[in-house]
C-alpha cells in the first residue's frame, strides 16, 4: 500500500484569457527582397506572406512575453499573484541557462511560481498547453500561464532563398485554469525523429567552441554567418500535409466531435499553401473561420498559435466560446494538436 497522498486538482481545465505582442517594425517582403534574387508575388504565391514583424534591440524573448501574459492575465480576470507556474516555449532564447520563464515569471509578480522553458518547435504552443492542463487538473497549480514567443529574425540568414521571407518574431500567450466541464480536449502528439535532418539549425553551437571556423558557412562578404534555420522545403510540405491532416483528424476523434461542430481552426501559421490543403484534406465545412495570421506576422513557431487566436478574438472572426481544433508541427519532427474552448 502506497503511503503517498495524491493532490487532487480541478476535474477539468481550460483556457481562461489570451494576449498577444507584435514587435513594432512591420517588414514587407520588398525589405527581404533586398538580399535574395526573388520577387512579392513569388512569396506570396509560395508561403501566402505579405508582412512581418522583426524585433528591435528593447523586443527581447522576455520583454515580448511579458507584454502578451500581461493581456492574457488581464483577459482570465486574475491578478500575476495567482499564477502557479510559468511555460515557455521557444527556441530562440540564446541564454542556455536559466531559462527565461524565471524572468518572466518574476517581473510579472507571480509568487515564486514554478517555472521552465521547453523547446518543441512550431509544436510547443501544444505541449505547453498539455503541460498546464495536467498541472492544473493533478492539483500542482489552479493557474498556469503559457507562452509561445519567438525572434526567429535573429535565426534568419536573409541570404537564403529558401527560408529569408519566411519568419517573424513575437509573443503569444494564455492562461489556463480550472473547469467543471471539459474545455482541452484530449491531445495528440508525437515526434519522427528520423525526419529530423527536414528543419534545422545549420550549424550547432559547439562548432563555434571548438574555433575551426574553416568549414562554417560564409555570407556574401566573407564574414562567418551566425547560426540559422534551414529546412527542406518540399519534404516538410509533403509531410505536413499529409500525416498533419491524420493527426488533426486523429484529435477531432478523441475529443469526440466532428468537423460540423468545430467553427474555428487554428493551424500552425507555417504556409498558407499548407493551411489550404489541410483544409481540403479534412474538408472542413466553410462555417469553419480558418486562421491565416500569416499574411501579415509571418511564421513564428511556437508564437504563431496563441498569437492567431488572439487576432481572431480581437477582430471579432472568432468569439469566446467557439469550437477550435488547433494543431502545430515542426522541427524535430514534432506535433500536437487538440481540441479547446476559446476563452
Amino acid at each position: 500500500m502506497s503511503k503517498i497522498k495524491a493532490r487532487k486538482g480541478a476535474p477539468y481545465a481550460r483556457i481562461l484569457g489570451v494576449g498577444g505582442y507584435r514587435p513594432t517594425r512591420v517588414v514587407p517582403n520588398e525589405v527581404i527582397l533586398e538580399t535574395i534574387d526573388s520577387s512579392d508575388e513569388w512569396i506570396r504565391s509560395r508561403s501566402g506572406i505579405e508582412t512581418r514583424h522583426w524585433a528591435n534591440d528593447e523586443e527581447t524573448v522576455a520583454a515580448m512575453s511579458i507584454e502578451a501574459s500581461g493581456k492574457a492575465i488581464a483577459a482570465a480576470g486574475i491578478s500575476a499573484e495567482q499564477i502557479g507556474a510559468v511555460v515557455v516555449s521557444t527556441v530562440s532564447h540564446f541564454s542556455q541557462t536559466p531559462a527565461v520563464a524565471t524572468e518572466i515569471a518574476d517581473k510579472l509578480g507571480t509568487d515564486k511560481a514554478a517555472a521552465f522553458d521547453i523547446s518543441a518547435g512550431c509544436a510547443g504552443f501544444g505541449y505547453g498547453l498539455t503541460l498546464a492542463k495536467g498541472m492544473v487538473v493533478e492539483g500542482s497549480a489552479e493557474y498556469v500561464l503559457v507562452i509561445g514567443v519567438e525572434r526567429l529574425s535573429d535565426l534568419t540568414d536573409l541570404e537564403d532563398r529558401a527560408t529569408a521571407f519566411l519568419f517573424g518574431d513575437g509573443a503569444g500567450a494564455v492562461v489556463v485554469g480550472p473547469s467543471d466541464e471539459p474545455h482541452i480536449g484530449p491531445t495528440v502528439w508525437g515526434s519522427e525523429g528520423d525526419k529530423s535532418e527536414t528543419i534545422k539549425q545549420t550549424v550547432p553551437w559547439d562548432r563555434f567552441r571548438a574555433g575551426d571556423l574553416s568549414e562554417l558557412p560564409l555570407d556574401s562578404a566573407g564574414n562567418v554567418k551566425f547560426p540559422a534555420i534551414t529546412q527542406e522545403g518540399q519534404a516538410v510540405f509533403r509531410w505536413a500535409v499529409f500525416e498533419m491532416a491524420k493527426v488533426a483528424q486523429q484529435a477531432l476523434d478523441a475529443a469526440g466531435v466532428t468537423s460540423d461542430d468545430l467553427d474555428v481552426f487554428i493551424p500552425h501559421q507555417a504556409n498558407v499553401r499548407i493551411i489550404d490543403s489541410m483544409v481540403k484534406t479534412l474538408k472542413l465545412p466553410e462555417h469553419v473561420t480558418v486562421a491565416r495570421d500569416i499574411r501579415t506576422t509571418g511564421n513564428t513557431s511556437a508564437a504563431s498559435i496563441p498569437l492567431a487566436m488572439e487576432r481572431l478574438l480581437a477582430t471579432g472572426e472568432a468569439k469566446s466560446g467557439d469550437t477550435a481544433l488547433v494543431i502545430g508541427f515542426g522541427a524535430g519532427l514534432v506535433y500536437a494538436a487538440t481540441v479547446v474552448t476559446l476563452p
